[in-house]
């Protein structure tokens, strides 16, 4: 996409001009071109073969999978209403798109609560950037959008998801069974508030910057 195509769709749908940046990440809405290169990292691969989401989306031949991520992205642009709003950015690397960090809200101009998801590529894992990209959103969560908490929810055979949340100060805040694969499967809530976000200690203070926002608060109507 280009720069002036960007700052047109942005007029319209601000999102699209929303931009986290930290070191050589970077977090923002991806425009088509880069959703087909996040569906073909898609295809290579996200977990081990015995892993999966509680929908089946990286069942099935790579096109059935590319399919998927790209139908799901395009559903997230027309969700954005004052009471329920879901937002895919897009996890770039050197400008190179290898995941999604997202984060999904109920009420949030009431509540100040939102959920995070996220996943990288199976080729980027290793390299730190799932812990960098949660700490970014949570950066915009918190610093950005006025969040009072955030929630993360993980299966207990993620170890990654959780050893991420348990490392940036999320409280442990209950279990509950979910449906996957046809099977049972334990889930865990994770809980970050204000306050401890506020006291986390200088190792977890990295320099992010928040482009675009002001905006974006108007549009989904958060009051500073």
């Amino acid at each position: 996409m280009t720069v002036a195509l960007r700052a047109l769709l942005t007029a319209v749908v601000p999102t699209f001009g929303l931009a986290v940046r930290c070191g050589d990440l970077e977090l923002k809405v991806p425009d088509d071109a880069d959703l087909v290169a996040l569906a073909d990292v898609a295809a290579t691969g996200v977990h081990h073969a015995d892993a999966a989401f509680t929908w089946p989306w990286t069942r099935g031949g790579p096109d059935r999978v590319r399919r998927n991520v790209l139908e799901h992205h395009w559903s997230l642009r027309s969700c954005a209403e004052l009471n329920y709003w879901r937002l895919g950015l897009g996890i770039y690397r050197a400008e190179r798109i290898v995941g999604i960090q997202s984060m999904v809200a109920r009420d949030f101009p009431v509540l100040r609560s939102a959920t995070t998801g996220s996943w990288v590529g199976a080729s980027f894992h290793g390299h730190g950037i799932g812990t960098k990209a949660r700490h970014m959103v949570l950066h915009l969560a918190f610093e950005g959008l006025g969040a009072r908490e955030m929630v993360s929810e993980a299966d207990t055979d993620n170890a990654a998801s959780n050893a991420v949340s348990a490392k940036l100060g999320y409280e442990l805040g209950g279990e509950r069974l979910v449906a996957r694969d046809g099977k049972p499967a334990v889930r865990q809530r994770w809980r970050l508030t204000r306050e401890a976000w506020d006291a986390r200690p200088d190792q977890l203070r990295p320099d992010v910057r928040l482009h675009g926002v002001t905006p974006v608060l108007e549009h989904l109507g958060i009051s500073s």
